[in-house]
């Protein structure tokens, strides 16, 4: 028998032996491609590519000398350095190629970065005009090189109009983010107009813009203006309630801490950090995670205050399910506040769960929320949802109705507590309560389809108030087109009022959508069966037996069925 995983290595190996012999010098072919340089070159890119950054790092290190014959070699261990902070090693690796006049775009833009740093402006200044030919006009290393360009120049520039002229070359690809770029200039150059520029950019108010208002309650701090910055914090908050960097910062000025230190628009550092984390973030939310990761390192470099740039290399990680790298970052995170350090908690406490560890888990985030002196509705929120979605329903419910003694039915979360604890209450055997809950919630917001599905469904199960389920479930399914689960409820929802026939299309669309949930095929076998399809009815009885996570009184009936089949047929 062939192994083909074998196979398809070694014919991997041959084609980078057959690339890197074809770009080889002859007199260096035996210094390059040596079975031992082959395999940690293969190896080294297999792990950077997995996001394997130690491992990566410690293949590609073994191969001095390679940058001179393979390109993209030293753009591989580039990466590998900085995203393991290697920042250091990294400018040295980036002096050596420029050394041996080997132009990169990735080397100039960190040595730019480490001169820009130093105030070596004059330095820096040459290798940001590098990037301009290492760079292709309307791609993000073109903007990157452009940007960055455009605000060392701004060292010789002494008003703000004419460093918005240099922005307004920019490429207008990117005109969202020069358009805040523009914000920061103003700033930069303290103009009259820099509240105006800020109210502007963030008087939309969507969740987009929301983390401006930080900047602009800083602006404010850094002028000794606190009396205005609390107050448009304080706006900010009420849009934007769960915003970590505007709750923490309000939290700082509650307790007189030092503030004005972590950011100042009026130091190039500063700016060009928050630049880079726009683009990062740009990057991350199409996954392109590893060069996110090269313009987080360069913002932390830059500006190593601000711990808003940890989050995004944590949740980068969390991404790509490097979950041990994203729990040590999540506990540097911990140490720089009251709202970092409950955020943080609750995401350790997910990988401890993602991990089997869940009383680990529940252990962890109680000692850390017992640790908030005075915790917010958001946070007492929070963690009754954390001990509901791990089964502690008992406990949830004290949580949950704890919230509702500080809130009234207009606030944003009462809808959210009635649901949660409607469903805790469900759970826990206490169906007059829970719906109850339900229908509160529903007063509150009636659009919420997941609600309406959850207490409709608990009706046709409980075998009471099926025609209405079945209208609320058409709503729903309006309002969430091809939701798996409501689609699976409608189709009960008829199966319960014996059309079998209608109720048989939506349990094969839900299906399709969920293949692999358990009640979703049982339901559709059903349907099957009582359609007079006996044997593919069998099939998915069958088949759901050999799913995962299927209950042991579902197990009993199935079983059941699989003997005797449904009581009628039409």
């Amino acid at each position: 028998m062939v192994n083909t995983k074998l196979l398809i290595k070694i014919l991997i190996y041959l084609t980078i032996f057959i690339s890197l012999s074809s770009i080889t010098k002859a007199k260096n072919f035996n210094k390059i491609n040596n079975i031992d340089n082959i395999s940690n070159y293969f190896n080294g890119i297999l792990s950077l590519k997995k996001n394997e950054y130690d491992i990566s790092y410690k293949y590609l290190k073994k191969l001095d000398g390679l940058e001179n014959e393979h390109y993209k070699f030293s753009q591989y261990y580039q990466f590998s350095l900085i995203t393991l902070e290697k920042f250091n090693e990294a400018y040295k690796y980036s002096k050596k190629l420029e050394n041996k006049k080997i132009d990169s775009f990735e080397s100039n833009l960190i040595s730019g970065v480490y001169n820009l740093k130093q105030e070596r402006y004059d330095k820096a200044f040459l290798n940001f005009q590098k990037l301009k030919k290492l760079s292709k006009p309307d791609t993000v290393q073109g903007f990157v090189s452009q940007s960055l360009n455009s605000w060392i120049s701004f060292l010789n520039v002494t008003n703000v109009e004419d460093a918005l002229s240099i922005l307004d070359k920019n490429s207008k690809t990117f005109e969202q983010i020069t358009n805040i770029q523009k914000v920061f200039a103003y700033c930069y150059f303290d103009s009259p107009k820099t509240n105006t520029a800020f109210k502007n950019l963030t008087g939309n108010e969507t969740k987009k813009f929301s983390r401006y208002i930080y900047f602009h309650a800083n602006y404010l701090l850094n002028k000794k203006n606190k009396k205005k910055s609390i107050e448009i914090l304080q706006e900010g908050i009420k849009l934007f309630p769960r915003n970590l960097i505007l709750n923490q910062l309000n939290k700082d000025i509650e307790l007189g801490k030092n503030f004005t230190d972590k950011f100042s628009c009026k130091n190039l550092n500063n700016v060009v950090a928050e630049f880079f984390f726009i683009i990062s973030n740009a990057l991350a939310s199409q996954g392109g995670y590893i060069s996110s990761n090269l313009y987080l390192i360069l913002a932390k470099y830059l500006n190593p205050e601000f711990i808003s740039y940890n989050i995004q290399y944590a949740e980068n990680f969390y991404s790509l399910g490097k979950k041990e790298k994203a729990k040590k970052i999540y506990k540097r995170i911990k140490k720089n506040g009251e709202v970092f350090d409950w955020y943080a908690s609750k995401i350790i406490a997910s990988i401890l769960i993602d991990d089997k560890q869940t009383k680990k888990s529940l252990e962890f985030l109680k000692i850390n929320f017992n640790k908030i002196k005075n915790p917010d509705v958001y946070q007492i929120y929070s963690y009754a949802d954390f001990l509901k979605s791990n089964e502690k329903f008992k406990e949830s419910i004290q949580y949950y109705t704890n919230v509702l003694t500080l809130i009234d039915k207009k606030h944003e979360l009462y809808p959210k507590v009635m649901h949660g604890r409607g469903i805790a209450f469900e759970r826990n055997g206490e169906w007059e309560k829970a719906e109850k809950d339900f229908l509160n919630s529903l007063n509150a917001l009636p659009d919420q389809a997941y609600v309406i599905n959850y207490l409709a469904y608990s009706w046709i199960e409980k075998g009471i108030n099926v025609k209405k389920s079945l209208e609320m479930l058409e709503k729903a399914n309006k309002l969430r087109v091809n939701d798996g689960y409501i689609t699976d409820s409608l189709g009960w929802a008829l199966f319960k009022l014996k059309n079998f026939k209608e109720a048989q299309k939506y349990l094969e669309l839900a299906v399709r959508i969920m293949p692999s949930d358990p009640v979703i095929n049982e339901h559709y076998a059903d349907s099957l069966w009582m359609n007079n399809h006996l044997i593919q009815a069998r099939y998915y009885w069958k088949y759901v037996l050999s799913l995962e996570k299927v209950e042991k009184e579902q197990k009993k009936k199935l079983k059941e069925k699989l003997l005797f089949g449904l009581k009628t047929k039409i």
